[in-house]
């Protein structure tokens, strides 16, 4: 894990990288100042209160939605931990198992970052629609759906580039129509994840269940043979190798 990569502004000896947060220690208070280089310091609260400072679209879209500007902490610390977690290993073993033509596309760093960040924005939608037990109402779709777009506008002025941003922000659908591994991936790799835990509405299903379930969009056209070909070669890895044949 990386854990220090500065970078020094001219004319400056503080220290500071991509996210800007500082961690001060020692008598030399500025003179030793480093950072953390991860996208795990953004999941802090007063750094999420700079971003939606510092960005009025954020207010704007909330405002348009009638959504009240609630920042759901527990919430969004419960993703990282947890989903946003999850679907980061599950890119990453997607991308151990790609043909090598295809591997040489995927830029590893950024696919980690965007699978760990791609759903930041559900920090702003309301507990009582993310967590519903039963189905979601087509006002209450639209306003889960938003979490994509509010991700981007929080992360937006944070320092993150320009590929992990597209990733949160289409990670549920194609980057201007146009397919793309990375975002296919992450998608495929969502999924799956929130299919095999256990949600509120629903059970965890089996992996032979989950994998059934996103062959049809293989089938649809929806997803690429060959990266659901890793993802089952990578579920296979892990001890369910009766999985393989039924695809």
């Amino acid at each position: 894990m990386e854990i220090f990569n500065p970078v020094v502004r001219p004319g400056s000896n503080i220290q500071v990288n991509n996210y800007a947060t500082r961690v001060n220690f020692g008598q030399y208070g500025q003179n030793d100042s480093f950072t953390i280089n991860s996208p795990i310091a953004l999941f802090n609260e007063n750094e999420i209160k700079k971003m939606i400072s510092q960005n009025p679209e954020i207010k704007k879209i909330l405002n348009e939605n009638k959504i009240p500007l609630r920042l759901n902490m527990s919430e969004l610390q419960d993703l990282k931990s947890n989903h946003c977690a999850d679907t980061q290993e599950i890119a990453s073993n997607i991308v151990k198992y790609l043909l090598p033509a295809l591997k040489q596309q995927i830029n590893i760093k950024d696919l980690k970052e965007g699978a760990l960040l791609h759903d930041f924005g559900k920090v702003l939608i309301p507990p009582e629609i993310l967590n519903k037990n039963g189905t979601l109402t087509p006002e209450e779709h639209k306003i889960m759906d938003l979490h994509s777009e509010l991700g981007y506008q929080l992360l937006k002025n944070s320092g993150v580039n320009e590929e992990v941003l597209k990733l949160v922000r289409y990670h549920h659908g194609n980057y201007n129509g146009v397919p793309d591994l990375n975002l296919q991936i992450l998608s495929l790799a969502d999924k799956y994840s929130a299919l095999t835990e256990k949600r509120v509405y629903k059970e965890a299903f089996t992996p032979q269940k989950a994998l059934a379930i996103l062959y049809k969009e293989v089938q649809n056209g929806e997803i690429h043979p060959f990266i659901f070909n890793a993802l089952v070669q990578s579920v296979n890895s892990q001890g369910s190798q009766a999985i393989v044949n039924k695809y």
